[in-house]
């Protein structure tokens, strides 16, 4: 999957109107509302926005006529394969109208222009592998675990050994439950 690595805006003016969009890399959806907040201008005619996130998506035309803001934002951020990503086109009227054409062209437009000059990183997907392991076989387990790129571990201690949770790009996952059954002897149990 394909998202941004960093905040991005890209300025244009068409037939006076002045437009400005910014596209952020999206975390989470229920990060969306809060950069609504942060990235919309109160003196600003039109705040129209888009946002994909995995299955997710919503989109907001802020007053324009329906259908010619939004719609094309997240048509960009489509179209440019793109996941996780939030972008707000800002639009300052310069008096001339554009038209339900001109609309989709200079929301969408100015979308696509930011999104092709903003910096990408690919994200790869995480897996977590949690395994029970008796304590005589803490050594081994570590041993296992640390010939992996692992991201993150927790661990937790329990009255006959520990549970030791770890998140790694999912390609490694059976890979590490297996080398984690192998070094205790099958004494490890992979919880699923």
């Amino acid at each position: 999957m394909i998202t941004l690595a960093k905040r991005h805006e890209f300025h244009r003016e068409i037939k006076k109107s002045r437009f400005l969009a910014t596209a952020v890399p999206l975390g989470a959806v229920e990060e969306a509302p809060g950069l609504v907040d942060e990235l919309a201008l109160p003196k600003a005619t039109h705040n129209a926005w888009a946002y994909k996130s995995g299955d997710a998506y919503r989109f907001f035309d802020d007053g324009e006529v329906g259908g010619t803001a939004g719609r094309p934002i997240l048509s960009a951020i489509e179209g440019q394969g793109l996941d996780r990503v939030f972008v707000m086109v800002t639009r300052f009227y310069g008096g001339i109208r554009l038209g339900a054409g001109g609309l989709v062209r200079a929301y969408g437009g100015s979308a696509a222009k930011c999104l092709e000059a903003a910096p990408k990183r690919e994200v790869r997907p995480i897996a977590t592998v949690a395994v029970e392991v008796p304590f005589d076989f803490t050594g081994p387990l570590y041993l296992a675990v640390d010939s992996f790129p692992v991201l993150e571990r927790s661990e937790h201690y329990g009255e006959e050994g520990i549970t030791l949770t770890v998140r790694v790009d999912a390609d490694f996952a059976e890979q590490l439950e297996q080398a984690v059954i192998d070094a205790t002897k099958g004494r490890g149990k992979v919880i699923k």
